[in-house]
């Protein structure tokens, strides 16, 4: 049951200018006011996946197990893609580092794949109560961010179990997945709302997603491209979030900081723009629903 007392808006102070949510720490402290109503919705984000499926929560553990079968033997024993920042050149070791590649991906992939109807499937929302829509992105993510951590879990015990240990570079991971967080929530805001009044964008979404994921390296190794093409990939931002996962949940390395800085910049301006984008167009979404 969510709580309608979570839903009143925090005193505004302001107005509705532009530069006011352009401001970080307006979203901050809007989000933050809010936390209760978020975390209500990811629960039940969370809960709804599963609802009525006879394995529940089982299918979060066992998609991703599957996806990284398929994957690890289509590239891993038909193309024979190798890392070489992995101790030994086995099988076991090159699904170790796919599968640390994906986790990432497939949290920015769930939050993409309903940025777009997310606005348009909750039109009661809209219309008919006093909402802050802008919380359903930020409980997307933390739904897809649960079942990442599981996907994290079985990692981590795989690795665990090959290479028998698991590197302190790990407490890194939280700063490591701040471009993700960004880039997936300013994306969600911006698509979400341009979703209202331009009903295709879905399928260029997905479009797009299917290049960035295999523009991220996940399936053979950056090295390994000729430098033309490792020149036009560096413009993917998943291509670092990927490299740097793996560095601090794999290889017992630091991130590059150099590039997770610069990212950092790119996809914290990223969500302000989308949060400011969707805080100024919801006024219209009633009128086009």
């Amino acid at each position: 049951m969510v709580n309608s007392d979570s839903t009143a808006a925090p005193p505004r102070t302001y107005g509705s200018n532009i530069w006011l949510y352009l401001n970080p720490l307006h979203l901050a402290r809007n989000l933050w006011h809010r936390r209760e109503l978020i975390r209500q919705f990811t629960r039940r984000e969370i809960e709804g996946r599963y609802k009525g499926a006879f394995l529940g929560l089982f299918w979060s553990f066992f998609n991703p197990l599957m996806l990284l079968l398929i994957y690890t033997f289509v590239f891993g024993i038909v193309f024979k893609a190798r890392w070489s920042q992995s101790s030994q050149g086995s099988l076991g070791q090159f699904a170790l580092v796919l599968f640390c590649g994906l986790i990432p991906f497939n949290i920015f992939a769930e939050c993409m794949a309903s940025a777009a109807t997310m606005i348009i499937s909750v039109p009661n929302y809209v219309k008919k109560v006093v909402f802050p829509l802008e919380i359903l992105a930020v409980a997307r993510l933390g739904a897809a961010v649960f079942h990442g951590l599981i996907s994290l879990v079985i990692l981590l015990g795989a690795n665990l179990l090959i290479n028998r240990s698991i590197p302190l570079s790990l407490l890194l991971l939280p700063l490591v997945a701040l471009p993700l967080v960004f880039l997936s929530l300013g994306l969600m805001w911006f698509l979400s709302s341009l979703g209202v009044f331009l009903r295709d964008i879905g399928y260029i979404v997905a479009l797009i997603v299917q290049m960035v994921m295999f523009g991220a390296a996940i399936f053979y190794p950056y090295e390994a491209l000729p430098s033309f093409a490792r020149q036009i990939l560096r413009f993917n931002p998943m291509l670092s979030i990927v490299e740097n996962f793996r560095r601090v949940v794999l290889w017992g390395q630091a991130p590059s900081w150099v590039g997770l800085l610069l990212w950092l910049a790119v996809t914290g301006g990223c969500m302000v723009l989308g949060y400011a984008w969707f805080m100024k167009t919801k006024k219209a979404f009633a009128d086009v629903l």
